[in-house]
């Protein structure tokens, strides 16, 4: 299994080579070319990377899943390969709650002349429309699609004896991104309204908005939307005026900057007049074993107060208690080997001092962690590894209460609220724990399972719970597919259900913050920067054809993750006291005016 660092980096490594041995074929083709009077003779091409899909399309019609193989036709092995698949469309439209998945997802290299056979499903929370759906399942390596085949199925509508159909109450118009809830009744020959008949809903034209099944419609273009709803041969319309959203595009105004540029720079927290970063990874020798302490009293001008070395060589997340009195931070890839976590006393003005170290199975590396009251949350490395639960109560001598793990993943991070904690378990999904709340009896040295959702691509990075609104944001760091953010419906918690995405085409999100007086979601978008979305109002289907977008900004050039002492490579972001805040790897501590 791939190191922390080592899976990062090749994350980041955006023109990443692939394994066909240019130099040796270089070399063979110069040797190959005739001396003055020999017969000339074709150059050596040298290695060929070559993969192939038994099929161009697979139909998974009938009982949604079907088998193909995927063979390395080439002469040079290949891997590890990623089995993507992109989202799952019907009429063009992205279909929330819905995915294609293959399995194996990945497989660890492919020899020449070798083949793999998979599995390929449909999975689904909601229930899928009558009509056609198509994806497509890429073999990546490297960052680069190696083979693709197309995949599709059709969803039969059932057929039901309906003497008439129609739409009462449908509106006349919305904005965009405004969602609506539209009822259809079908009747019989005596006009009486017929219960349970399963609706087939519509939109024309297609892309216009997206429809569920339940009725729910949310308008993605200006301009007139049909929705149709039908049932056996009988349909009916409602015609809906769909208006532009009206959201001023603004931006953010550079008000400050903390430059460091010795090592790259990780995840950030602020408390009070004090801001604290992390360091990643190895930046032309110098490693990632410093917390970065900043007196931001002035925020244009944020001053590096203190440097705390530890022994790691990535210093991934720090976390600072709600008192502003203990903060936590991890430890990766230590040279003395034991990694665990570091308590520190935040007592003095912008400085930090050590009060304990806990290593305690904790040795493979510690990737997050969340500090609420008396316990840390730790995020343990390692597929298994899982989640530990410290009692810090007297924080110079941390005992282990509790530990929680999915077997088939690794755990990414946590994020804990209303004794509610969000584990994004990568593969395996948002897994939600009782952890306090009382909802399933937990507690956090007691904590129990309360539900969990796989979203569609997997790979799930961060979260940011809203109880308010009842639903998470979830990030997905993938680089093939590229990543997205996804909302999960978490009104019931014992079925979540996820109900909307936000994409951009060149990037993978990172951390978010959100802000929930404004209904403003602010993300880190690596090279793309801060990217900050009005989450107002009900959220479905894919945001940005909605119009909600309301600043996308590199605030330091072109993006380069991570690179030189210039460029954008957003980590995170934090509001505070009205402005934010953005841990950049390649260039340090940000601070923005939103104007907006």
């Amino acid at each position: 299994m791939l190191s922390w660092v080592d899976r990062d980096m090749r994350r980041f490594t955006k023109q990443r080579t692939r394994r066909f041995g240019r130099a040796g074929a270089l070399a063979a083709a110069l040797a190959a070319v005739p001396s003055c009077g020999a017969s000339p003779t074709a150059p050596d091409p040298g290695p060929v990377a070559e993969l192939t899909f038994t099929s161009s399309t697979l139909d998974l019609s009938g009982d949604l899943q079907a088998g193909t193989s995927l063979r390395n036709v080439g002469t040079l092995a290949l891997g590890p390969i990623t089995l993507a698949v992109g989202q799952l469309e019907l009429g063009g439209v992205s279909v929330p709650g819905a995915s294609v998945e293959a399995s194996p997802a990945e497989v660890a290299t492919l020899n020449p002349g070798a083949s793999v056979n998979l599995t390929v499903s449909v999975v689904s929370d909601v229930a899928l429309q009558p009509g056609s759906y198509s994806a497509r399942l890429d073999a990546v390596v490297s960052g680069r699609s190696e083979a693709s085949v197309g995949l599709g199925f059709v969803v039969e509508a059932p057929a039901v004896d309906v003497a008439s159909i129609e739409i009462p109450g449908a509106p006349v118009g919305a904005r965009q991104g405004d969602v609506l809830v539209l009822r259809a009744e079908a009747r019989d020959e005596s006009g009486s309204t017929m219960d349970g008949v399963q609706i087939a809903w519509a939109v024309s034209p297609p892309g216009a908005g997206l429809i569920t099944a339940e009725g729910r419609f949310v308008g993605y273009e200006p301009g007139v939307a049909q929705i149709t709803a039908s049932a056996g041969d009988q349909e009916a319309t409602a015609t809906i005026e769909i208006s532009p959203r009206g959201l001023t595009q603004g931006s953010f105004a550079v008000f400050g900057q903390g430059a460091q540029d010795l090592r790259f720079n990780s995840d950030l927290w602020l408390h009070g007049d004090c801001a604290y970063t992390g360091t990643w990874g190895d930046r032309q020798g110098q490693l990632g074993n410093t917390l970065n302490v900043w007196d931001i009293s002035d925020p244009a001008r944020p001053e590096l107060t203190a440097e705390l070395g530890v022994d790691a060589r990535v210093v991934n997340d720090v976390k600072v208690r709600s008192d502003g009195k203990v903060a936590v931070i991890s430890h990766e890839f230590s040279i003395d080997q034991q990694n665990g976590v570091t308590l520190l006393d935040l007592s003095g003005d912008c400085s930090a001092s050590v009060l304990s170290r806990f290593a305690a199975g904790l040795q493979s590396g510690v990737h997050n962690v969340w500090v609420e009251g008396d316990f840390v949350y730790v995020v343990a490395d390692g597929v298994g590894s899982g989640l530990r639960v410290l009692d810090i109560s007297d924080p110079k001598s941390p005992t282990v209460v509790a530990a929680f793990a999915d077997p088939f993943s690794f755990l990414h991070d946590v994020y804990v609220r209303d004794g509610l904690a969000f584990l994004s378990h990568w593969d395996s999904g948002l897994i939600v724990l009782d952890v306090g709340n009382g909802i399933v009896g937990g507690s956090p040295s007691d904590p129990r399972e309360v539900s969990r959702i796989r979203t569609s691509g997997g790979q799930t990075h961060n979260a940011w719970y809203w109880p308010e609104r009842g639903l998470v944001f979830v990030g997905e760091e993938d680089f093939a597919t590229p990543g997205i953010m996804h909302v999960v419906d978490v009104a019931d918690l014992f079925a979540p259900v996820e109900v909307a995405t936000f994409r951009v085409a060149a990037d993978t999100p990172h951390n978010f913050w959100l802000d929930e007086e404004r209904e403003i979601l602010h993300m880190a978008w690596y090279t793309q920067g801060i990217i900050s979305l009005d989450v107002s109002g009900g959220l479905l289907g894919e945001l940005e054809r909605q119009g909600r977008t309301m600043a996308s900004q590199r605030y330091s050039g072109l993006g380069a993750c991570p690179g030189s002492a210039t460029g954008t490579c957003t980590w995170a972001p934090q509001l505070h006291e009205g402005l934010l805040y953005v841990a950049d790897m390649n260039t340090g501590l940000w601070v923005l005016t939103p104007e907006f």
